[in-house]
C-alpha cells in the first residue's frame, strides 16, 4: 500500500495532481483544499496517500494533511459514500468545518454539499458524529476568516464566478499578505487574488 509520496510535481488541477517520484509518474485523486495548498508545478511536493483498492483498478486519493485523510477514510466507512464522492465533499467544504457540521448535527450545512441528500447527510451524522473526538476543530472554523468588507466583497466575486470557497478564501489570504493595503482596495485585491488562482 502506498500511504505517502514525496517527489516533483508534474501538473495539477483541482481534482488531479501528477506526482514525479525516482522517474514514476503518480496520478493521484485530490480535494480541491489539498489542490489550493500545493506548491507551483515543477517544486517538491508532498501527499499523505490513501490507496483504494477495486477489482478492476487502483486509485490513489492525496491529502495535504493527515486529517482531511482521516475524514476521507471515515467518509467511505458510511455506506453509499465511494471515494469519488469522499473527495467531493472535501473539495466543498474545509475539513473544519465539516467536523464541526457532523458534531453539531447541522444537516443543512452537509445538505449544501454537492453530491450530499438529506438522507446521506442524516446518514453522515448518525454514523460519525460520535467518532470524531481525535479531530480538532479551532474557535473560528464556523465563523471561518474574514477580511473586512472589501475582503468579503472580493470573496463573494470569486465564489460569483464560480470558484470554490477554499480557494477564493486560500486567494484573498495570499494576495493580502503579500500587499496588506490590498485590503482596503477592491479592484487590486480582486485582481491578485485571480492572479493567485491562475
Amino acid at each position: 500500500m502506498i500511504a505517502h509520496l514525496r517527489g516533483r510535481l508534474l501538473s495539477k488541477s483541482p481534482n488531479q495532481a501528477i506526482v514525479d517520484c525516482n522517474g514514476v509518474g503518480y496520478d493521484v485523486s485530490i480535494s480541491v483544499t489539498t489542490f489550493s495548498e500545493l506548491p507551483a508545478e515543477g517544486s517538491e511536493a508532498k501527499l499523505f496517500i490513501h490507496t483504494h483498492v477495486r477489482e478492476d483498478q487502483i486509485a490513489l486519493f492525496g491529502f495535504a494533511h493527515t486529517q482531511e485523510k482521516r475524514l476521507f477514510e471515515r467518509l467511505l466507512t458510511i455506506s453509499g459514500i465511494g471515494p469519488k464522492l469522499a473527495i467531493t465533499v472535501l473539495s466543498g467544504i474545509s475539513s473544519e468545518r465539516l467536523v464541526a457540521a457532523i458534531r453539531g448535527s447541522d444537516h443543512a450545512t452537509l445538505t449544501r454539499i454537492p453530491g450530499i441528500g438529506k438522507k446521506t447527510a442524516e446518514r453522515v451524522v448518525l454514523e460519525l458524529k460520535d467518532k470524531l473526538d481525535d479531530m480538532a476543530v479551532p474557535m473560528t472554523a464556523s465563523t471561518g476568516p474574514h477580511h473586512g468588507p472589501i475582503g468579503d466583497d472580493a470573496l463573494s466575486a470569486l465564489v460569483n464566478l464560480g470558484y470554490p470557497r477554499p480557494v477564493a478564501q486560500k486567494a484573498i489570504e495570499a494576495a493580502i499578505d503579500k500587499n496588506p493595503s490590498s485590503a482596503e482596495d477592491f479592484e487590486g485585491l480582486f485582481r491578485a487574488a485571480m492572479a493567485t488562482i491562475r
